[in-house]
């Protein structure tokens, strides 16, 4: 007989199945949720390090000291931050400091420092030096730089600020939320470290926005940021700091420079012979120059040369040179005191022979000591300005030779001198190898763009030559061939051309007039790229067409009358508004 057995199924009620259901998914969501979610990070992060942190420029940028209650800060900081002009003498040991107007020099571990040579006392040292590092004290800087300091609450961090900084006010309005939110963080999410917690209702400053988070300033200096939604924008701050300098009185032109150079090289010329200058308003006679290792110029200045200048309305640029000499000129220029000497010097002779500006014609310099000349020039126009004078600067244009081109910082230099007076001759120069234009009219007009792209046109003026190079191109039995030149005035130029009997033709390649000569008792070539009215007139239409300062020309003694009526910039500028 078979057996048969019933087996009851169990079910699952419906209730628990939705349950599990649910659970189940709750589970999923949760795991997902631990993955993706960015909690916010517990890691606090250190924002200033050591004692009395200088906040600047929303870092810190180094520690500052304090000493009888007066703030001194690093003097690497004041280069790298607010002046890279700034300098340290080691022979007189101070801080050199140049503005516009003013030369303060600091020296170490003094009761005095001085501005412009006058003497200011202080109860405490200005300039010191601990431990190999530089310290300067701050206040005495307040007159000079557009800045001004705080000492902040808690973090003791000295907070400098500049002139034309903004930030915007603003509170905190976080009532119920946990402190995570309310947290400074380093960068604009929660899972970044934080530096530092804030509270509901206070204060802060808004710095910037990014996404969706404001970075803001709290009270003792720390920023971070924190959400837009936790932060109310209020009114916005303009940090404003006056500063106030002497005005510059020199005497004035009518029109643009129209200068021409009075070349002295032993002796002044009778100026009773000298013919009408049309439209020149400024003669520069090279009378300075220097002469020794402790700063002596040599003079060869005259005062009935300034009488008779200024009898004819001309105003008087004397020049000064370094006598292309580098080594002298390294020696005299790597210290403080020898620069000031020079300086007085020049002053005294701008006194003496009543001159109205002073025309520095530094050249043939390594190219390592071009910061030392800047630095001259840095120290002498405050003191030249002071004295109603005049300050330019010869440069070159840019080239490949070190000492005679690559030391020029023309850019700075620009910023220092009133005018800079770029030397736009010597293409091919006296013991050049292969005969050329003086300054032929394409490579005038293009190096002059490129100068343009660092000195304001307002600030440059164009030299431009009076003289040509008679070359010469000597064929040897042997088949080389040497190449001489030299110098001719235009004058001497015509009478050249006039006894050889030849008529100048035009060069389009150099844009110049040009004349070529074979001399078959010498087998020798002869060739000039001619300076005459046509190419003088081409060079002051650059002049007027860039917008340039004036033009300068080099020199007085080369030219004849009608480089004066080719040059006069007046008449150029009537034709041009015609």
């Amino acid at each position: 007989m078979t057996r048969i057995e019933y087996y009851k199924k169990n079910t699952v009620s419906r209730s628990r199945l939705i349950g599990g259901v649910i659970l189940a998914f709750l589970l999923i969501v949760s795991s997902i949720l631990l993955l993706v979610y960015p909690f916010a990070s517990t890691v606090k992060k250190g924002y200033f390090h050591g004692i009395n942190p200088i906040l600047f420029d929303g870092h810190q940028v180094g520690n500052a000291l304090i000493e009888k209650n007066t703030l001194y800060v690093p003097l690497s900081f004041m280069q790298k931050k607010l002046d890279n002009t700034i300098v340290y003498d080691q022979k007189s040991n101070s801080i050199i400091i140049t503005t516009s107007d003013k030369v303060i020099q600091m020296p170490t571990e003094s009761l005095t420092y001085f501005v412009n040579k006058h003497a200011v006392k202080l109860k405490v040292t200005p300039f010191k030096s601990i431990s190999g590092q530089m310290f300067v004290a701050l206040d005495p800087l307040l007159s000079y730089y557009p800045i001004k300091y705080k000492k902040l609450e808690k973090s003791g961090a000295i907070w400098i600020q500049k002139d034309g900084e903004r930030y915007r006010n603003g509170h905190i309005t976080a009532k119920k939320v946990n402190k995570e939110m309310l947290r400074l963080r380093t960068q604009p999410t929660l899972e970044s470290p934080y530096t530092m917690e804030i509270v509901n209702n206070e204060p802060v400053m808004i710095e910037s926005i990014k996404d969706n988070f404001y970075l803001v300033r709290a009270k003792n200096g720390v920023s971070g940021y924190v959400k837009k939604d936790f932060v109310r924008s209020e009114e916005q701050v303009n940090i404003q700091i006056p500063r106030q300098s002497l005005p510059i009185k020199t005497a004035k032109l009518n029109g643009a420079v129209q200068l021409t150079w009075e070349a002295v090289y032993t002796h002044n010329p009778d100026s009773s012979k000298i013919p009408g200058l049309g439209g020149v308003n400024v003669v520069s006679p090279t009378w300075f120059s220097l002469a020794g290792n402790d700063g002596t110029i040599k003079n060869l200045a005259s005062l009935e040369y300034t009488k008779w200048a200024k009898s004819k309305g001309y105003h008087v640029w004397g020049v000064f040179s370094n006598s292309f000499d580098p080594t002298l000129t390294h020696e005299v220029l790597k210290d403080f005191q020898t620069r000031q000497k020079m300086i007085a010097e020049l002053l005294q002779y701008s006194q003496m022979y009543q001159i109205q500006g002073i025309n520095f014609d530094i050249e043939n310099v390594k190219s390592e000591d071009g910061p030392l000349v800047t630095q001259f020039m840095r120290e002498a126009t405050p003191y030249l300005h002071e004295a109603g004078l005049v300050v330019t600067m010869d440069v070159t244009f840019a080239a490949e030779s070190s000492n005679w081109s690559s030391f020029y910082e023309r850019k700075k230099l620009a910023q220092i001198a009133d005018y800079l007076i770029v030397m736009a001759y010597d293409e091919h120069w006296g013991t050049s190898p292969i005969a050329g234009s003086v300054a032929s009219f394409p490579w005038v007009e293009h190096n002059l763009q490129k100068l343009l792209t660092e000195v304001p046109s307002n600030r440059l003026i164009l030299g431009v030559p009076l003289y040509s190079r008679l070359w010469k191109e000597q064929m040897n039995a042997d088949g080389t061939k040497d190449v001489s030149s030299k110098a001719l005035s235009m004058d001497k130029v015509k009478a050249w051309i006039s006894s050889k009997g030849l008529k100048p033709t035009f060069d389009s390649e150099s844009g110049q007039n040009y004349v070529e000569y074979y001399d078959a008792k010498e087998n020798a070539t002869y060739k000039i790229w001619i300076e005459d009215d046509v190419s003088l007139k081409k060079r002051a239409e650059l002049s007027t067409n860039y917008h340039l300062a004036g033009i300068a020309s080099w020199s007085r003694s080369f030219g004849d009358q009608t480089a004066w009526a080719a040059l006069n910039l007046n008449q150029e500028q009537s034709i041009t508004k015609k």
